[in-house]
């Protein structure tokens, strides 16, 4: 069975500060559980986890990778689509796990449809993604906190915020 729950998201451009975006969605109350990062394979970021084999590089270049490793496991979800995803939160494995497939669509259009976007925003967002984007997603607990999520994620830099229902896996009892 699957319930929707609202949640806020915001587009990025590759210079935008993501450690600057967390840090406003920790002070507003939300847990870092609670968010979840789309990244294009060519954003800066990603690449320090894409483009490196511990045989391959310097050690300055496998520190920035654990670095960054380390940080992306501290999210409820990372996703760079085509490379991999780091998951800490149950809810955003189920539907990471879950994800509904069209094989018209881009890797990162799939993984957005998979979380609750509707078709025709998966496939929008997706093309900008590509375009060395970033896209922060943050579940809200509560219907009201939406609209104050969106304003903070544009006071952020994002360059669309808006909100969407993500789907969320729910387990059923039994007796």
């Amino acid at each position: 069975m699957t319930t929707k729950r609202r949640a806020a998201y915001g587009i990025y451009p590759r210079k935008a500060a993501l450690p600057d975006v967390v840090g406003a969605l920790n002070q507003a109350g939300f847990e870092n559980t609670d968010i979840c990062m789309v990244l294009s394979p060519a954003h800066p970021d990603a690449a320090a986890v894409s483009d490196t084999s511990i045989f391959e590089v310097d050690a300055e270049d496998r520190a920035l990778s654990a670095r960054m490793i380390g940080w992306f496991s501290k999210f409820g979800a990372v996703v760079i689509p085509t490379v991999g995803f780091f998951v800490r939160s149950q809810s955003y494995l189920d539907v990471l796990v879950s994800e509904k497939t069209s094989e018209t669509l881009s890797h990162g259009s799939r993984t957005l449809l998979g979380l609750g976007f509707p078709q025709s925003d998966a496939e929008r967002l997706g093309h900008q993604l590509c375009d060395v984007g970033a896209l922060v997603c943050v579940s809200c607990p509560e219907s009201s906190q939406v609209d104050g999520t969106i304003e903070l994620l544009r006071c952020a830099g994002a360059r669309e915020a808006a909100s969407f229902d993500l789907m969320k896996a729910v387990a059923a009892t039994t007796a």
